[in-house]
């Protein structure tokens, strides 16, 4: 009887350390289709940042492109959302905005 307890509870052990909780992944910058909506050629670079924040990538290389990236990742399956928008200035001004056509999403 006892042999045969210790091999439910050896089994049971090893069932349940394969049960690992994987949370939710957030990642960049939430972003409002309203907020990106009010993105206008001639905005100032301070009114781009009151609007979204601060951006996601702010690359040394190309002082003159932001770039905003939201994704989410539900749990351990396939679920995920994916927005970006790209935002170029010339002289301090927004000159072009590049986003994605939809919101990609397979949740």
């Amino acid at each position: 009887m006892k042999k045969m307890f210790r091999l439910f509870l050896l089994i049971t052990i090893l069932n349940s350390s394969g049960c690992a909780y994987q949370p939710n992944l957030v990642q960049g910058n939430l972003l409002d289709e309203d907020n990106i909506d009010q993105i206008e050629v001639n905005m100032t670079k301070n009114q781009v940042l009151f609007l979204l924040g601060t951006p996601m990538i702010n690359d040394p290389f190309h002082a003159n492109r932001w770039d905003y990236v939201y994704f989410v990742k539900i749990g351990r399956n396939n679920a995920s959302f994916k927005r970006w928008i790209s935002i170029f200035f010339d002289d301090d001004k927004v000159a072009t905005i590049t986003k994605d056509k939809q919101l990609k999403s397979n949740l």
